[in-house]
């Protein structure tokens, strides 16, 4: 990667047929719609993905689909989590192979009683490093469970060749990464917000670059981080503004499944199936949903009619 990534790089949803099975044409759409929507890169097999329920043969195919389709118009940033070291060390090598830009990745954890100590975590990242020459984004997310604190991140930045980005989700991200970005410095190549950008006026007045969203409405967010690193803070306050009840809805109420909804509505896949032991949305959080982002003339509920 020749300049260091900024911007917006949203989470591919996985679209399914009714049937559960995975719809290869869809991801295409998918995919397609989101360069529409001005995106700086797009990330795959993310959480926000559905990863956690598909088999490896099917995230192989989904790989296979995503990047010979996108055939660089975009970086494609792959997940490559996993606990065990080797399953990640060789997914990262297929995910090169196949020309990914750039790789994300959780700490190893499995449920809270199967969580390595931070040496653990630090050789982990270490291993995927010396297998790969692209960048590592870490994903420092709840969900996982794991502690990664400043002093880590740091180390790990400073000291393993390709962790250069950061995507931080856990509570009080902003000052998180106002600590990560002065005690690591030019090591911090790329400071993102994520969680659906709830938190993204906060943490780019920490200093973040970027945000890593849904595909839901990234053409709206987008402004907000462009308009903030031009120096524009009132028009990043005001686009913020016009976006929050629809990034609120979503992160509050809706989930994974926010994205699926309205690109069904929109045409751009043909069902909105989500996996068990995940459960469809309600038709009451449903209405608001596509209330809301209609009212915003999103292109995501446009795109295939």
């Amino acid at each position: 990667m020749k300049h260091p990534l900024t911007g917006i790089l949203p989470v591919a949803p996985t679209p399914f047929h009714d049937d559960g099975s995975v719809d290869t044409e869809g991801m295409t759409r998918v995919l397609e719609c989101m360069i529409d929507q001005g995106v700086d890169a797009i990330c795959i097999l993310a959480n926000y993905s559905e990863q956690f329920v598909l088999s490896d043969a099917e995230r192989a195919t989904l790989t296979k689909v995503s990047l010979e389709h996108v055939a660089g118009r975009v970086p494609v940033i792959v997940t490559v989590s996993h606990f065990s070291t080797q399953i990640v060390v060789d997914r990262a090598r297929e995910a090169e192979a196949m020309g990914a830009e750039m790789l994300m990745m959780m700490p190893p954890y499995h449920g809270v009683g199967l969580v390595p100590a931070e040496a653990g975590i630090f050789e982990h990242f270490a291993a995927v490093s010396d297998a790969i020459s692209i960048p590592i984004m870490v994903q420092d997310a709840p969900l996982s469970g794991v502690s990664m604190p400043v002093p880590l991140l740091v180390r790990m930045a400073k000291e393993i060749e390709n962790v250069s980005y950061f995507k931080m989700e856990t509570p009080f991200a902003a000052d998180k990464l106002a600590a990560l970005i002065e005690a690591g410095g030019d090591h911090i190549v790329g400071p993102f917000d994520g969680e659906e950008a709830v938190t993204l006026l906060a943490d780019l007045d920490a200093g973040c670059t970027g945000t890593m969203t849904s595909a839901l409405q990234p053409e709206l967010i987008k402004p907000i981080v462009t308009n903030y690193l031009a120096g524009d803070i009132d028009a990043a306050l005001t686009q913020w503004r016009e976006c929050l009840p629809l990034i609120n809805h979503e992160n509050r109420q809706c989930g994974l499944r926010a994205t699926k909804v309205v690109m069904k509505e929109g045409g751009v896949i043909g069902s909105d199936h989500v996996r068990h032991p995940l459960k469809p949305m309600s038709d009451r959080t449903r209405t608001r949903l596509l209330q809301l982002a209609a009212e915003r003339d999103v292109i995501a509920l446009r795109w295939g009619k």
